[in-house]
C-alpha cells in the first residue's frame, strides 16, 4: 500500500511537468484578459437537485457575470471556457485560460451534499491542501469530472477523483499566484456575503484539477447547495442568478483596481527613498484600524495589498486590522487620509505601547 502511495504521488508529480505546454506568464500592469469557466457541460450535468442541474446554473451565472464585465470595462477581453450546453475536459479548460495569457481565471460552480438538505451557504476555493473531510468531498466531486473524459487514464496519469490517497499528492503542488489568488477570493466572498445575502462558508483550499495548471491568478467559486431546495430556487431564478454574477463581477472590479494600482506603486518604488523602520514592537507607535472581522485571514497583507504595513490584534474574539506603522500621530493622521480615500470610511487612529493596544 505505501508503495502504491508514492508510486502515485509520482505520477502526479510528473502531471505538473508534463500535462501542459508552458505557456509564459507576465505579471502586467494592467488586467487585460479574464477567463470565465462555467462549470461541467454536455453529458456532464454536474450536482443536480430536485430541478435544476449544476451545468446550467453555472453557465447562466458564467454569462451575465462575463457581460457585466465588458459593460464595465470595454477594453477587457472576456472569454469562456464554455458559451453553450457542451463538455470541455478539465484540462482544457485551463489550457484556454494559458494559450490566452489570462490574467484571472475564475471558475463557477455549485455545491451539494447528500443527505443534508439545509446545508446552505456560499464558498470560495484557491488550490492548495485540503484541510478538512468537506473541502475533500467537494474536490472529489468537481473532479469526478474526469470521469466523464475518454482518455482520462492516459492524460491524468491514473488518477482516481474519488481516492483520498490521490490528494496526498496535491499537498506538493504550490501556486506561486497564491497570494493574488487569495486575495480575489476574499472579495469575491466578501461580496457573496455582504451583497448577494448568502451564508458565510469562507475562503478555503482544496485540490482541485481545473486550478493546479493555470499560470495566473485563480478561483474557484460555489455559489449554493442546489441540494439546498431554498437555494436551489434562488440559484434557478433570474434575481438570484443577477445577484450572484453582480457579486462576482464587483470583486473583479475591485481586485481590477487593487491589482492595477499596486502595479504602479511598484513601478515607483525604487524611485522613493527608504525610510527609517519603526519598531512595532517597541515603544510607541501609531497605526490606522481600518477593518474588524470575526475570523482571521490567513494573510491579511495579501488580502488589503493597496495598504502599507497591515497587521492585526485580536480583541474579545474578534481581529482587528490596521496598516502603517509610524512613530508620530502625525504621520498617522496623514495615512489615515490615504486609507480614507481608498474606500476605508470608518478608518481611524490607534496608539500601541510596546505592541499592547492602548
Amino acid at each position: 500500500m505505501f508503495f502504491m502511495n508514492c508510486k502515485l504521488i509520482f505520477f502526479i508529480i510528473l502531471m505538473s511537468f508534463f500535462i501542459f505546454p508552458s505557456y509564459g506568464y507576465a505579471q502586467t500592469a494592467k488586467i487585460r484578459t479574464v477567463v470565465i469557466d462555467a462549470g461541467h457541460g454536455g453529458k456532464d450535468a454536474g450536482a443536480v437537485g430536485k430541478k435544476a442541474k449544476e451545468k446550467d446554473i453555472t453557465l447562466a451565472v458564467a454569462k451575465k457575470t462575463g457581460d457585466y464585465i465588458k459593460n464595465r470595462y470595454p477594453d477587457v477581453k472576456v472569454i469562456y471556457t464554455r458559451s453553450s450546453d457542451v463538455f470541455v475536459e478539465l484540462m482544457e479548460r485551463a489550457r484556454i485560460a494559458n494559450r490566452n495569457n489570462a490574467d484571472v481565471f475564475i471558475s463557477i460552480h455549485c455545491n451539494s451534499v447528500a443527505n443534508a438538505p439545509k446545508t446552505c451557504g456560499a464558498e470560495t476555493f484557491i488550490m492548495g491542501e485540503h484541510r478538512n473531510s468537506a473541502n475533500l468531498n467537494v474536490a472529489k466531486r468537481e473532479n469526478a469530472s474526469i470521469l466523464y473524459e475518454n482518455d482520462a487514464q492516459d492524460n491524468y496519469d491514473g488518477f482516481d477523483p474519488n481516492s483520498t490517497e490521490a490528494y496526498i499528492a496535491f499537498s506538493f503542488i504550490q501556486s506561486e499566484f497564491k497570494q493574488h489568488s487569495l486575495e480575489l477570493a476574499e472579495l469575491v466572498q466578501n461580496e457573496l456575503v455582504n451583497k448577494a445575502k448568502r451564508s458565510d462558508r469562507g475562503v478555503q483550499q482544496a485540490g482541485f484539477l481545473v486550478l493546479y495548471k493555470t499560470v495566473m491568478p485563480s478561483i474557484l467559486v460555489e455559489l449554493g447547495f442546489i441540494s439546498n431546495p431554498t437555494e436551489e430556487q434562488y440559484m434557478m431564478s433570474k434575481e438570484g442568478q443577477d445577484y450572484l454574477a453582480s457579486a462576482i463581477y464587483r470583486a473583479f472590479c475591485t481586485y481590477k483596481t487593487n491589482y492595477e494600482k499596486e502595479s504602479v506603486e511598484l513601478q515607483h518604488e525604487s524611485a522613493v527613498p527608504a525610510q527609517p523602520a519603526v519598531d512595532k514592537n517597541h515603544g510607541v507607535v501609531y497605526k490606522v484600524q481600518f477593518a474588524t472581522r470575526n475570523r482571521q485571514l490567513d494573510n491579511p497583507q495579501s488580502v488589503y495589498n493597496n495598504l502599507q504595513d497591515v497587521d492585526y490584534y485580536e480583541h474579545n474574539g474578534m481581529f482587528k486590522y490596521t496598516a502603517g506603522c509610524f512613530a508620530t500621530k502625525a504621520e498617522a493622521d496623514n495615512y489615515l487620509k490615504e486609507v480614507t480615500a481608498k474606500g476605508y470610511d470608518g478608518a481611524f487612529v490607534v496608539k500601541f505601547e510596546n505592541g499592547i493596544r492602548k
